[in-house]
């Protein structure tokens, strides 16, 4: 039985998949996993896609495989469309500042060009 997505899941450009590129595959299998699982379940548990408080909007999707923490930058468009931009793999507690920064150019520079 196919389980109809809820939410369209997209990257911008190839940020995304040069991040996804470099990861190992059991690394990949649990992003693929936790993607799958964003798109079709009502209420997404924070654990796997969190809001990041003082942006415009941005959220981040988590990933954990054994003791390595993975982030991927994301933000939706028209309802329940999420774009997926910038990931890194977080090796303090506190996310990186030009992460974020970049995510939120990542983000105009998509309705930029989204809007001509």
């Amino acid at each position: 039985m196919k389980i109809q997505p809820l939410r369209q899941i997209r990257y911008y450009k190839d940020f995304y998949l040069d991040f996804f590129g470099k990861l190992n595959p059991g690394v990949k299998k649990k992003f693929n996993w936790t993607l799958q699982f964003i798109s079709v379940v009502p209420r997404i548990p924070e654990k796997y896609f969190k809001h990041l408080a003082g942006t415009s909007g941005l959220y981040e999707i988590r990933v954990e495989v054994g003791s390595d923490i993975f982030r991927v930058f994301s933000f939706f468009d028209k309802g329940q469309l999420i774009i997926l931009v910038n990931g890194f793999q977080k090796k303090s507690q506190k996310t990186p500042s030009n992460e974020i920064e970049k995510a939120e150019k990542l983000k105009k520079q998509y309705f930029d060009e989204k809007d001509e």
